[in-house]
């Protein structure tokens, strides 16, 4: 099992919604060190902004393309966590920006690593990589059918790790999260997820919009069990190994809906939009998990349910806007 004990860990995408949570995970164990690596793009410096109070804690405002300044931060590092990426909506709008970051800005991050004889990588995927369900639960043997930019730039940097492995011995763990829901996800802009999309709705007193008819089902992670398991994965002892990051539960869109109302105590009712025949051929309808590798090898199990998930962020909301 790797040691964090005094270790230098630098975390890209660190104030961002899953990083700031990792960072705040790390500084909970006796590392040494921890330095956020961030351009603030996407991540805000509110978010760690406690944890730099913390003189373990260092924050670098770069981008993953300037590459001496990635090289700098990496001097002396033991571990890297890598989560910065442009987001799946993100992607599908600018997919040119999207291999640049996410495709380029690994190699980027890759080639530091080796440089800097970083002893372990843990790298962000997605459950992207798999597109609509052929089984489900989906173990991580489950075939890649995904059609779209964020998927496509999560499968290259896959293969990406599994070649610096092999050409310079890399160590590395790979992570395939679920939904991942929480505080600090973008609750306001276009680019967001389901959740801050339904609760922004309640809060405007205006009717939750589904699209399709709410069968739809999909696996949700909280956030800090997340981050958990980002730590978990930077101490276990397997290599070149990819893992779903998931509760293995099957919930409906209707189901999620339904719940958020109740744990509101709204009145609303939903309201259904048909999607449109290009949106049905594309939208994943069925994305459930396999839990159980993650949990033999990494020591892995999720604590939060989604309803005590969905209170912590309700209650984050309000605490947030108030």
């Amino acid at each position: 099992m790797n040691s964090l004990t005094k270790a230098k860990v630098l975390v890209t995408g660190g104030a961002g919604f899953i990083g700031s949570h990792v960072v705040g995970e790390l500084l909970k164990t006796d590392v040494g060190e921890v330095v956020i690596y961030d351009n603030l793009a996407r991540g805000e410096q509110s978010y760690v902004e406690e944890y730099l109070k913390d003189k373990r804690c260092s924050l670098v405002k770069a981008d993953l393309r300037e590459i001496d300044v990635l090289n700098h931060s990496m001097v002396g590092c033991d571990y890297v966590i890598h989560l910065a990426a442009m987001w799946l909506l993100h992607c599908k709008d600018f997919p040119r920006t999207a291999f640049d970051v996410n495709i380029e800005g690994t190699f980027n991050v890759l080639e530091a690593c080796v440089k800097n004889d970083v002893k372990r990588l843990v790298y962000s995927s997605s459950a992207s990589v798999y597109g609509d369900a052929v089984e489900v639960p989906m173990t991580e043997d489950h075939p890649f059918n995904n059609r779209n930019f964020y998927g496509a730039s999560k499968i290259a940097c896959e293969s990406m790790c599994r070649a610096f492995f092999d050409r310079y011995g890399l160590d590395y763990v790979g992570l395939r999260y679920m939904n991942v829901y929480g505080p600090h996800q973008d609750q306001t802009a276009a680019y967001t997820g389901v959740v801050p999309i339904m609760l922004n709705k309640i809060d405007a007193n205006e009717s939750p919009v589904i699209n399709g008819d709410g069968t739809q089902a999909y696996d949700f992670i909280y956030v800090e069990d997340v981050a958990r398991c980002n730590v978990l994965a930077l101490q276990a002892s397997s290599a070149d190994e990819f893992y779903n990051v998931g509760s293995g539960v099957q919930t409906s869109i209707k189901e999620l809906c339904n719940l958020i109302l109740e744990l509101k105590e709204s009145d609303l009712t939903v309201s259904y939009n048909p999607y449109s025949e290009d949106d049905a051929r594309r939208m994943v309808q069925n994305r459930i998990g396999c839990p159980k590798k993650a949990d033999s090898e990494l020591g892995f199990k999720y604590t939060y349910s989604l309803k005590e998930g969905l209170l912590k962020l309700i209650q984050w909301r309000e605490e947030n806007n108030g």
